[in-house]
């Protein structure tokens, strides 16, 4: 048993490493994600009685937790361009709005008709804020909310099968593209965008800077949370470092490459820290969660085809969209090469806004959820 609060953190950041270097190595985590098996094994420890559940392993949780949540949102949100974001034209813009509105719908529409406990209203409320943005915004919705950690597990249980289904369909409905868009009368997309990314490099060095002006943001994210009593400290923080993040994005420190790396690196510690306090007493109730989590695909779809008739959109269109959301970085730009590989940086550019709608919507849907359970 681990009782030092030191090698708690080295043992959990040596398990998020491994995944991490093995992730693009193996096929594996194109079907099950990275931050699930993390998760997975890092409650699998805590479950076992591997990390003593001490008061000092607590604190160490919870200070490592504090410090890391809002330097993550700030690096990821420093990714956005919005100039790019504009230029995907009105198809594409149209298509992403829509994606974002029929998802915190159905959201809100499935968990009315499932009547959800508060805890469980809550964890639909972070899943939100990942299938608008990803699974750090949900993170950051989750902590704000105050989630407890068996619900929070369910929501991520719930966010690989429903992902893992959604991805193999739009992927799956890439051939009868053509049949689509006549169905909706619209053209498929050409608009063409280079590759995003950064030309900036500063060597090594630029990871050092990186991380000591995130931990610098979180700082200040936290001192001015505490002076806003009537808002809790935690949605305060993740506010605070939102607005650094959107801030900072229009300077030149966009164009140092590395951030989402470091961004990554935090979330995958971040999801360790969580599983290993993440104790289930029975998974009673799980199918019920993944059945709430395909009937809001399902509705989502039925909202976006409806969409795309009205507005005359193609399917490549609103299934990146979709993807952008759901999926996020990680997997739309995959969707979008499927359709043409000139059209990857369409994918890059929906995803990474979704790291600044995914907060404010997922803390938005979730705060209608636990007022109606």
């Amino acid at each position: 048993m681990i009782t030092s609060p030191l090698l708690y953190l080295f043992t959990l950041a040596l398990l998020a490493t491994f995944l991490h270097l093995l992730e693009p190595k193996s096929k594996f985590f194109t079907y099950v994600p990275a931050v699930v098996m993390i998760y997975a094994l890092s409650m699998l420890l805590a479950g076992v009685g591997f990390f003593e559940n001490s008061p000092e392993i607590k604190a160490i949780y919870k200070l490592t937790k504090t410090n890391l949540l809002p330097a993550m949102l700030f690096l990821m949100l420093l990714q956005i361009n919005f100039r790019d974001f504009f230029k995907l034209g009105r198809s594409l813009i149209i298509s992403y709005l829509l994606a974002v509105f029929s998802i915190g719908f159905s959201f809100i529409a499935v968990a009315k008709l499932f009547n959800f406990s508060p805890d469980m209203a809550g964890a639909f409320g972070a899943l939100a804020g990942s299938w608008m943005g990803g699974t750090a915004n949900m993170i950051a919705v989750g902590s704000a909310l105050d989630v407890p950690q068996e619900a929070f597990g369910y929501a991520l249980i719930v966010d690989s099968v429903n992902y893992t289904f959604w991805v193999m369909f739009l992927l799956f409905l890439v051939p009868f593209a053509s049949v689509f868009n006549r169905f909706t009368k619209s053209e498929a997309t050409s608009s063409a965008m280079a590759e995003i990314g950064c030309a900036c490099n500063l060597g090594a060095k630029r990871y050092w800077l990186l991380i000591a002006l995130s931990l610098g943001v979180s700082l200040l994210s936290q001192l001015l949370a505490q002076m806003l009593p009537f808002v809790s400290t935690t949605t305060s923080m993740v506010l605070f470092a939102t607005l650094f993040g959107i801030a900072l994005s229009f300077t030149p420190l966009r164009d140092i490459n590395g951030t989402d790396e470091v961004a990554t690196s935090m979330l995958y510690m971040l999801i360790a820290l969580i599983g290993s306090q993440a104790l289930f007493e029975s998974f009673d109730g799980v199918f019920t969660y993944v059945v709430a989590g395909f009937s809001i695909l399902f509705l989502h779809a039925v909202i976006m085809v409806i969409g795309a008739k009205l507005f005359k959109l193609d399917l490549f269109s609103i299934g990146v969209a979709s993807l952008a959301n759901i999926g996020g970085v990680a997997s739309a730009p995959i969707l979008a090469a499927t359709y043409n590989k000139s059209l990857v940086g369409i994918g890059v550019v929906m995803a990474i806004m979704g790291y600044l709608i995914g907060t404010f919507g997922g803390l938005l849907v979730g705060n209608i959820l636990v007022k109606f359970s």
